[in-house]
């Protein structure tokens, strides 16, 4: 039972942190990288309408929160989970994926960059989130 709570913990903070760091960053990405004059990034139909006035550099800071969302997310659930460490892990990647899909239909962008958020942000993310927590993990001893 205590193996369940931990687990089911693991997730929960994992999607917790993850999401905090990700709106962390999206909130001080305007102060960081100025939007294009006359877009509110807080505005769907404001970012219809002005998504052509984008350049690369306008997408950096939401890719950074979605990968370091990700990252942290997965990093925080391997260490909290008692048990299949690394699935809970990719859950969190999983989870956050879906979300990027989801945004990717609703918050308009170019072709290029849904293709690399979907592809780089999410799932590759989790997988180094489990990496750098086994660097932090103490190696087991084996009898």
């Amino acid at each position: 039972m205590l193996k369940f709570i931990r687990n089911l913990t693991a997730i929960l903070l994992g999607i917790v942190v993850g999401a905090a760091v990700n709106m962390a960053l999206v909130s001080i990405s305007p102060m960081l990288i100025p939007p294009p004059a006359g877009v509110d990034v807080t505005d769907t139909e404001s970012l219809s309408l002005g998504i052509d006035l984008f350049q690369p550099k306008d997408f950096i800071m939401p890719f950074l929160a979605h990968a370091l969302g990700t990252l942290a997310g997965a990093w925080v659930a391997y260490l909290t989970a008692a048990s299949h460490k690394s699935r809970f892990a990719y859950v969190i990647g999983v989870f956050f994926l879906c979300g990027g899909i989801a945004a990717s239909y609703m918050i308009p962008a170019p072709t290029w960059f849904i293709a690399l958020d979907l592809v780089v942000a999410y799932l590759p993310m989790a997988w180094l989130g489990i990496l750098l927590a086994r660097r932090l993990q103490p190696a087991r001893t084996q009898w």
